[in-house]
């Protein structure tokens, strides 16, 4: 079973704002890319889809606190830590690194969802047995 996933990733210039700071919104798609990143990595997909309608994973919170800038072309290592898990959501914690030095940490929140092939709406479902049979929470040591 798996509760942590590692990855780096250089801060792109369209990334930046005007002073060359990466702006506090693409911390959020960081987030959301390492986490579709720790699904690959067991196998599983964030998007399923068949005759019965489609699964996905809805934000329910999402937050970031962000003590040192990053800047274009600086390298990034994220730490993603399964936080808590329920029967319909799983809570990361994504600690960005550089150099080390921890930068920011962002908590989210993902609900497992259905949408059926009617278009009627999201509702929150039991996370399916695949992902429930290879995700577990990390050790709080590691927090």
């Amino acid at each position: 079973m798996a509760y942590d996933f590692k990855m780096e990733r250089r801060v792109a210039f369209a990334e930046t704002d005007m002073a060359g700071i990466l702006h506090f919104s693409n911390y959020f798609c960081y987030m959301e890319e390492i986490e579709h990143a720790f699904f690959r990595s067991l196998g599983l997909d964030v998007h399923v889809g068949d005759e019965e309608g489609i699964l996905g994973w809805a934000r329910g919170e999402a937050s970031c606190r962000f003590m040192k800038p990053l800047t274009k072309d600086d390298v990034v290592d994220m730490h993603l830590l399964v936080k808590s898990r329920g029967r319909r959501s799983i809570t990361y914690e994504v600690i960005f690194r550089k150099n080390r030095e921890e930068v920011a940490r962002g908590n989210v929140t993902a609900v497992c969802v259905a949408k059926n092939p009617e278009g009627d709406g999201l509702q929150a479902v039991a996370i399916p047995e695949d992902v429930d049979a290879q995700i577990e929470v990390a050790p709080g040591d590691l927090f």
